[in-house]
């Protein structure tokens, strides 16, 4: 079996917001509630552990701020399966072939920051059983300007080519990574897409 390894380098043109509760307990159950452990590790462990709740941020350890790998191939599954059907990507089941014969390294992608750089709260709206409801979200935020550095690599094949992910990561200007998406943030852009 033949792999082939491209070296990536985004760069964040709009703000990122933390994605993970700063309350150990509630991460700890969210993940559990998933599957027991994950690489046999404690994700939970690299949580800051706030007694608040709607409070989202980073995870961390002594090297600083890092997201995990599985969003970088959270967000390529997302492309592919929006991007499945325009004519320069043009592949059907695309999401589950990137999700079978796409790997993403080093498990930790570093932010290269200690700390935040920022909070910001805003409003998030429901529609429930009893009515609209109004509820405030806290989250750390990492500035535009950030760079995150990892490694495809993937199995090759008629449809999965070096070239799918410079279109696939081309996404990432219009939706990006992290919370609140929808409002453009953690949108970047490709600094460099290497073969190695």
């Amino acid at each position: 079996m033949k792999t082939i390894k491209l070296t990536v380098d985004i760069k964040l043109i709009e703000d990122m917001l933390g994605t993970i509760p700063k309350n150990r307990e509630v991460h700890k159950q969210f993940i559990e509630s998933k599957r027991k452990e994950i690489n046999g590790e404690d994700e939970s462990l690299t949580v800051e552990d706030l007694d608040t709740t709607g409070y989202t941020g980073f995870h961390s350890d002594e090297n600083g701020l890092f997201i995990y790998n599985y969003m970088i191939k959270g967000f390529l599954k997302s492309a592919g399966n929006n991007l499945k059907d325009t004519e320069t990507v043009k592949t059907k089941n695309l999401r589950s072939k990137i999700d079978e014969l796409v790997f993403i390294f080093p498990r930790k992608i570093y932010l290269n920051k200690t700390s935040p750089d920022g909070i910001i709260e805003r409003p998030l709206r429901a529609q429930t059983m009893q009515g609209p409801r109004v509820s405030l979200a806290k989250s750390d935020l990492v500035h535009a300007g950030t760079v995150l550095n990892f490694t495809i690599e993937f199995i090759e094949t008629k449809e999965i080519k070096a070239s799918l992910f410079k279109e696939l990561l081309d996404y990432g200007r219009l939706k990006g990574l992290g919370q609140w998406r929808n409002a453009g943030n953690g949108s970047f852009e490709v600094i460099s897409v290497k073969e190695v």
